[in-house]
């Protein structure tokens, strides 16, 4: 067999040329491409195709391939909850040089199960788990578009030689082994993506490449903030709580919560000068085992408001502000209670400051209980 190798401008792709690759692809055939990290060989995920790949790269079959996809909003068909953390990664990271590793649960996995051939399934997943990766190349991203199955896509090498990142390169390990080769040069990275994983654990890397660790930490750091009015009684309460049952739910102590990738602030509509928070909040959080006696206020400002992803608020006159402060605040700025104001108990006594942090107690659990984390 003669390897059939098509040239083609990274930036002005044979549309027809890539059609035909695809179709090769999904006929079962084995065709290399170049991403904007190293050159990958597609293959569709079925079984028959795998053994394929396997022969190709000298590589074990109980070894799992890495889900490619054209399109970042394709990976809802294969994780049906995506976690907060994992759809800010995505949001800023693809496309690009980066593959995600997601781990299901029972329920999701099941879903797939009924909702995925078979063939695909066992193809895809390993333990509850899929890999999955979006790259940033314009000829990637067409080929993808234009198969009809899933694609995995290995990098294009023997297994432990270094991966191709030009197409002289590929046709080293595999000429006259494949069918066909889209060549549009040498790659941008010429290194492999990073492997991440991000679950209850936290970040973990399971492959080092373009990516630091401090850049996946800061892309997918998941920020919340509440405000009030003199940021001094309901939001401070609001954070305690919030930052209580959201180390629950993470099962890690609360002063571990910036480690785990979420951090929980707040602020006033107006400067109160970096006061305390009242006595009364003070009292009411511990009365629930939270401590909030560091809390110092500080004014709302549209610097902070474009740091948060979530920002809920006491009442409407509060939204009000934000938004005004930030047009592009009105998708992640809600009532901390949904529907009704939490009325403001500063100047009142104990029992008012109890039975609001109590109303706050109580939005908090269903807010928390909202989030895939």
């Amino acid at each position: 067999m003669q390897t059939k190798v098509i040239k083609l401008a990274p930036q002005k792709a044979d549309i027809a040329k890539i059609k035909e690759a695809a179709a090769l692809v999904d006929a079962g055939r084995l065709v290399a491409f170049p991403t904007e990290t190293v050159y990958g060989i597609a293959c569709r995920a079925q079984t028959s195709s795998l053994i394929k790949l396997n022969n190709l790269k000298g590589r074990e079959p109980d070894k799992y391939y890495t889900l490619h996809i054209s399109q970042k909003n394709e990976v809802k068909k294969y994780v049906p909850t995506v976690g907060l953390r994992a759809e800010k990664l995505i949001d800023n990271a693809w496309p690009g040089p980066l593959t995600i590793v997601f781990e299901l649960d029972d329920h999701d996995f099941d879903k797939q199960q009924a909702s995925l051939k078979r063939g695909v399934m066992e193809s895809l997943y390993k333990d509850n788990s899929i890999g999955i990766r979006c790259p940033d190349n314009p000829i990637a991203s067409i080929l993808l578009r234009l198969t009809h199955n899933p694609v995995v896509a290995p990098s294009a090498n023997v297994t432990g030689q270094p991966p191709a990142a030009d197409a002289e390169k590929v046709l080293a390990h595999f000429s006259g082994q494949i069918d066909f080769l889209l060549d549009a040069g040498p790659c941008k990275y010429k290194k492999s993506s990073t492997v991440v994983k991000i679950g209850k654990k936290g970040l973990e890397i399971l492959r080092p490449g373009v990516f630091s660790r401090a850049e996946l930490e800061s892309m997918s750091e998941v920020n919340f903030m509440f405000v009030c009015t003199g940021n001094t009684c309901r939001s401070p309460m609001a954070v305690g709580i919030f930052r209580k049952y959201l180390a629950e739910k993470l099962q890690c102590e609360v002063d571990h919560l910036d480690k785990m990738g979420y951090k929980v602030s707040s602020a006033g509509i107006i400067d109160m000068a970096s006061s305390p928070a009242s006595a009364e909040a003070i009292a009411a959080c511990a009365a629930k085992g939270i401590d909030i006696r560091a809390h110092r206020s500080r004014e709302l400002s549209q610097k902070l408001i474009e740091e948060n992803d979530f920002i809920f608020v006491m009442s409407r006159m509060h939204r009000e502000r934000v938004t005004a402060l930030s047009h592009e605040a009105a998708n992640k700025c809600m009532l901390l209670a949904e529907d009704k104001d939490i009325p403001d108990p500063i100047g009142q006594g104990q029992q008012v400051f109890n039975n609001c942090a109590e109303l706050i107690n109580e939005a908090v659990k269903k807010r928390i209980g909202e989030f895939a984390l």
